[in-house]
């Protein structure tokens, strides 16, 4: 607003001549000012979090347990098949051990054929007792 306007006329002999005018709040006065710490849920409370962890680890407990009794099943399975084979495999080794003996023995009847009071089969750190060829006593190199 110029000074012609407000007081009709050029010119201003003191500040004072212009008009009043206060600011005021309006009617009804200002809205409130928030200033308390409203902060906006960001996710689940902790119990929840705390409660869906416990499910989904005894979930995972579960499924842990459920794998051990199948590794077992399939464990015994493989067991129950590797005995029901023993028999045979058994039998085939002592078939093996029964043919190469022989031949040992007759190699040694043909070689010590000319030794008096030698004994055919008949060791010379004898034990009187029978012992698997891996076991006999005697030098290195004498098994079958």
């Amino acid at each position: 607003m110029t000074e012609y306007v407000v007081r009709g006329s050029a010119g201003m002999k003191s500040v004072n001549e212009l008009p009043v005018k206060q600011d005021g709040p309006p009617p009804g006065g200002f809205p409130s000012i928030r200033y308390a710490r409203r902060v906006p849920s960001t996710g689940p409370a902790g119990a929840t979090v705390f409660g869906v962890a416990l499910l989904v680890m005894g979930y995972g407990m579960y499924k842990v347990g459920e794998g051990n009794r199948e590794r077992r099943a399939l464990k015994e399975e493989k067991k129950a098949a590797r005995m029901a084979v023993v028999p045979a495999l058994q039998a085939e080794e002592d078939r093996r051990y029964l043919e190469k003996e022989t031949k040992r023995l007759e190699e040694e009847a043909k070689l010590m054929k000319d030794v008096p009071g030698w004994k055919v089969g008949q060791g010379v750190y004898e034990t009187g007792k029978w012992m698997p060829p891996a076991e006999r006593p005697g030098p290195v190199g004498s098994y079958l």
